[in-house]
């Protein structure tokens, strides 16, 4: 049985609002992003009780340690003292990084069908570019290597992973979710629930 985890997905960034395909480029919070992160820490305050007890880890990206940040702030606690892993980080949508759909089919009509199709394993291109299916096998270690409890801020990608890999989510179901802001994920005793 895997340990407590709440997992956060970063607060909201401009790129988000303007429904940009953000994957690894980095982005700032906005300023909703930045009370969406307050509001995180203050309810995993309460939740939580001794964070003492709990391993704090982010994705490296800008965006998540931001985030981070600021949850630990509202806790009460030192803004830094964290640590980063890069399993953590969103897929890579390779030459689509930076552009919204609407976009992309501007530039080339029905670019972005295929991935309508089937979301979960279209591979965007690019060199660097991951599927969700990808993205699930690169976090899969992550999970399984969990000890003690944990609070995880990361992307709503790794969320859709988490779902899929323990929530019984089909992959069609995962890569089409929405995943707030606003909310805390909490994993409890295999159960996942938004907080």
């Amino acid at each position: 049985m895997l340990p407590l985890v709440y997992f956060v997905r970063h607060g909201l960034t401009d790129w988000n609002a303007e429904g940009r395909l953000q994957g690894q480029a980095e982005t700032e919070l906005s300023a909703v992003g930045q009370t969406q992160a307050d509001r995180n820490g203050r309810l995993l305050s309460e939740l939580i009780g001794d964070a003492a007890e709990f391993d704090f880890v982010s994705s490296p990206m800008r965006r998540t340690r931001a985030t981070m940040e600021r949850v630990r702030t509202a806790m009460g606690l030192e803004p830094g003292d964290y640590r980063t892993d890069r399993r953590l980080m969103e897929l890579h949508f390779g030459e689509w990084q930076g552009f919204t759909l609407s976009e992309l089919d501007a530039r080339s009509p029905g670019t972005t069908e295929p991935r309508s199709r089937d979301k979960w394993r279209f591979l965007p291109p690019g060199a660097d570019a991951e599927s969700y299916e990808m993205l699930a096998l690169r976090f899969a270690p992550w999970l399984e290597a969990l000890e003690r409890p944990t609070v995880c801020v990361t992307h709503g990608g790794i969320v859709r992973c988490v779902f899929h890999l323990l929530g019984g989510m089909s992959p069609e179901q995962a890569a089409a979710m929405q995943v707030p802001q606003d909310q805390v994920l909490e994993l409890r005793d295999g159960r996942l629930g938004w907080r």
